[in-house]
């Protein structure tokens, strides 16, 4: 009986994997995007399609959380509202089988709120390998902003919670050059973005050319330094040349000792007014409202 049973487990094992793999989803997913973008201002068109292999029986597309969906490939919105944004998703059927779900969908509407202030510190004007940071600024008490640049499909999403973000570039190369915007919005509503800042245009510069001093210039140097006149005592320095050099040594030196006394000046100014920060008692930060949404 024990070989039979075997026999038996191993031939329902074998059978069975048909049934394993079909309701696993086999078939590949499909892709959903919008356009013309996710980012859709208020009162304005966009279309989200679904896209999978052609000789589909069914499409579905879904916004999740709202038990809605339509048995279409395709949701047109003539005008964007606050309550289409959201997380969207579709999957087809072929048969009695369904498809793997897309990649979720963020479909975010802007222009909800107030933009915020895009500068770049400490300048949009930077050499390559330098540091340059991009700082986003609300008046309200957002703590999640995020950075888009022309011409890429991602962001760059930060949480904060003092009213601002920063976007630190180190080191920064060419292809960080560009113009950028960024946005605020809420933990709360993430979907409800406010209006872009206005684009701030961040420029690498190209690394400068140094100076390089051709055989001929040297050449030209050294027959200069051999027309010079030599004084009547036969020393190889004219006089008044002397007398030039040891002049302009005492005001070399003279002008280090300035540099190295301001130096000693601003570290003692320094420590001084870092021990003064220390001894003032710190302020809570003000609690600032988040704004109505619009009716």
């Amino acid at each position: 009986m024990a070989p039979s049973l075997t026999a038996l487990f191993c031939l329902g094992l074998c059978l069975g994997r048909p049934v394993i793999a079909a309701q696993s989803g086999l078939l590949p997913k499909p892709s959903l995007r919008a356009l013309p973008s996710s980012l859709v201002p208020l009162e304005r068109p966009v279309t989200i399609w679904c896209h999978g292999p052609q000789g589909v029986d069914l499409y579905r597309l879904e916004k999740l959380g709202s038990k809605k969906y339509e048995d279409h490939n395709f949701l047109s919105i003539s005008a964007m509202k606050t309550s289409h944004a959201g997380r969207y998703r579709c999957s087809y059927q072929n048969g009695s089988q369904w498809s793997l779900p897309s990649d979720h969908l963020e479909l975010v509407a802007t222009g909800v709120f107030d933009k915020p202030s895009l500068t770049a510190h400490p300048s949009p004007v930077v050499p390559p390998g330098g540091d340059v940071t991009l700082k986003c600024q609300s008046q309200y008490g957002f703590d999640q902003f995020a950075l888009y640049k022309e011409g890429d499909a991602g962001f760059y999403k930060r949480l904060e919670h003092r009213y601002h973000a920063d976007f630190p570039m180190v080191p920064v190369t060419t292809a960080h050059s560009g113009t950028y915007r960024c946005y605020s919005f809420s933990n709360v509503s993430p979907y409800l973005w406010s209006s872009p800042s206005n684009p701030m245009v961040l420029t690498v510069t190209e690394a400068s050319r140094r100076l390089i001093t051709s055989p001929r210039n040297r050449a030209s140097t050294t027959a200069l330094s051999r027309n010079v006149p030599v004084s009547p005592e036969g020393s190889s320095t004219p006089i008044g040349l002397a007398r030039q050099d040891h002049t302009q040594g005492n005001l070399v030196r003279i002008c280090l000792g300035a540099v190295v006394l301001v130096l000693l000046l601003g570290v003692v100014a320094e420590d001084w007014h870092s021990q003064r920060r220390a001894l003032r008692p710190r302020l809570k930060p003000v609690q600032r409202p988040l704004p109505p949404l619009p009716q």
